[in-house]
């Protein structure tokens, strides 16, 4: 688990965070009919390298490119491909991570390519708002679990599921780190909230069920009865006062 000794540790925690933050938004425009999620990847990396950075993905367990880009029921993890085309109506969730002077940042954003259903704005809705919850539970002195019961409760009174196999995380030095910050559980329970902590507090949130499987290239997570999936995520430092969004563009 980080703690971040001074103030100058936290700006280049901020510096890593923007990048990340630019890196996602640039990728995101580019989200159209006819694009393939390995462009979408490849945009990302080619922005983070013009800046100096590395790519914090790439490579790390394995994974073979610079950013997540899941689709519609894949809920995170998936591997960019020239051959999985974009359509109008999709939803397209992409989490990326940029290296940058010993810090990283880690943000994800479900993007609607056009026109998508209602039902999908509804979950991409219920996943921004369940973030912001869970930001809002984000300072010192609150606990973990403070932040997991806001996300959950957030997400499920408004009828979606709420994936319990992955969790948000610590993140500084190392892309995760601990403490786990789950998306359910209980107020006032888990590890304390002290200044100098920095979290990536990531709901990933469902239309249907829950539960999850990984498909047959070890890495992709989808939804186990197909149904659409939102992820949005944020790098948070914790200080004394309100919580820095570390990877918000400015």
């Amino acid at each position: 688990m980080i703690n971040l000794k001074n103030q100058h540790e936290m700006l280049l925690m901020q510096k890593a965070g923007e990048l990340t933050a630019l890196a996602l938004h640039k990728a995101g425009e580019a989200i159209a009919p006819g694009i393939s999620t390995w462009d979408i990847s490849r945009i990302a990396e080619e922005f983070i390298l013009s800046a100096g950075a590395k790519p914090t993905f790439k490579g790390y367990g394995g994974f073979p490119a610079a950013a997540c880009v899941s689709v519609n029921e894949e809920v995170i993890h998936g591997i960019p491909s020239k051959k999985r085309i974009i359509n109008e109506g999709d939803i397209v969730s992409i989490d990326v991570g940029a290296f940058k002077d010993g810090f990283t940042g880690d943000s994800a954003y479900t993007f609607a390519c056009k026109e998508i259903s209602d039902d999908a704005k509804r979950l991409l809705e219920a996943t921004k708002g369940a973030l912001d919850a869970g930001i809002a539970m984000a300072y010192a002195g609150n606990r973990i679990g403070d932040i997991s019961a806001a996300v959950e409760e957030y997400a499920a009174s408004r009828g979606f599921g709420v994936v319990r196999d992955y969790t948000g995380h610590g993140v500084g030095r190392h892309l995760h780190e601990d403490p786990e910050v789950p998306n359910f559980g209980r107020a006032g329970h888990g590890p304390r909230l002290m200044p100098g902590m920095c979290i990536a507090i990531e709901p990933m949130i469902t239309q249907g069920s829950w539960q999850v499987r990984v498909l047959s290239n070890d890495w992709t997570v989808v939804t186990a009865d197909n149904s659409l999936s939102a992820h949005f995520e944020h790098s948070v430092g914790i200080t004394k006062a309100e919580p820095i969004i570390l990877t918000r563009l400015a």
